[in-house]
């Protein structure tokens, strides 16, 4: 790993914005989510629509990939932190499993494995996570490694739950500690994959079972997203924008979200229990739209390539 961790500059950001118990709230952004009326700002919004979350503004350090994404941050919070990428370009919309992006979810990984390092633990979250309460009230005490799921079946010690690195909760010590190093490291067996379906490769490893990590999986009735809605208003705690393609998508499905719940927020206390909102998304049409499409292509080869042998 890089010793970028031990940056002064870092060691000063994660001081200022972490809580009591030296835990921190990290997202990522590059110039093309940081955009005005953009992903971010969103996000930044959720915050302090949220029910008492605007709190939590005051432990989120923005880790910025580029100079403009840097800049934006700066005018609008107090914890940035732009990472050192030797060379690489993370400034567009990095399109999903292309080069670049696979490049930047594991400098995602390296980077939050050296702020375990450090000693902090932290809630990891995508910036296309709304938070709309609470997480810290749901997380499961005495455990590692608590991750997010695209899909939940139920049972939270369950290892073939579909979890999503979009959003974890990761508490430092020796066995998170080697097993960031172990995933990172994990990346030359798996060149093809991202740091998701690698967690999936390695999260029944005899090496990571006899590490002892204890890991749990967060349920989507809190921890909800456009693959598996927490359906539930009066739970919910935060709200993904998985399953859905392309900026453009994320962004007009996000601003529909959050009117549903300021809608709701707006209930008279009496009337938010014995009302039943439902999410007005509908980006997962896009999701299966884009599958089907590749589908199609799919075939469409595999028929030419019966054509011309």
């Amino acid at each position: 790993m890089h010793q970028v961790g031990y940056d002064p500059k870092l060691a000063s950001v994660l001081r200022n914005a972490c809580m009591k118990d030296k835990t921190v709230i990290i997202t990522t952004l590059n110039d093309a989510w940081a955009e005005p009326g953009s992903i971010f700002d969103l996000f930044l919004e959720s915050f302090r629509l949220g029910n008492q979350t605007k709190k939590f503004l005051n432990h989120l350090v923005v880790i910025t990939w580029d100079q403009k994404a840097h800049a934006r941050c700066l005018a609008l919070h107090k914890h940035c932190y732009q990472v050192e990428t030797k060379g690489d370009n993370f400034t567009g919309e990095a399109f999903f499993m292309t080069a670049d992006y696979l490049h930047m979810m594991w400098r995602r990984i390296e980077f939050l494995g050296t702020v375990l390092d450090m000693g902090y633990n932290f809630v990891f979250t995508d910036t296309d996570i709304m938070w709309l309460r609470d997480p810290f009230k749901q997380f499961y005490k005495d455990t590692d490694f608590q991750i997010a799921c695209d899909f939940f079946n139920g049972n939270s010690y369950d290892l073939n739950n579909h979890p999503n690195g979009g959003f974890n909760y990761v508490k430092s010590n020796k066995r998170t500690i080697l097993f960031y190093k172990f995933w990172f490291n994990s990346r030359n067996a798996y060149p093809k994959l991202h740091d998701q379906d690698v967690l999936n490769k390695i999260k029944k490893d005899s090496f990571v079972s006899n590490m002892k990590l204890k890991v749990r999986f967060l349920s989507t009735s809190y921890f909800g997203g456009f693959c598996q809605h927490a359906e539930d208003f009066n739970k919910v705690s935060t709200m993904h924008a998985n399953c859905c393609v392309g900026l453009e998508n994320k962004v007009n499905d996000l601003k529909i979200l959050l009117e549903d719940w300021k809608k709701y927020v707006a209930l008279p206390e009496s009337k938010k229990n014995q009302s039943h909102p439902s999410w007005s998304v509908s980006c997962r049409t896009s999701f299966e739209r884009a599958k089907q499409k590749k589908q199609k292509n799919k075939g469409r080869l595999r028929r030419a390539l019966v054509v011309t042998v």
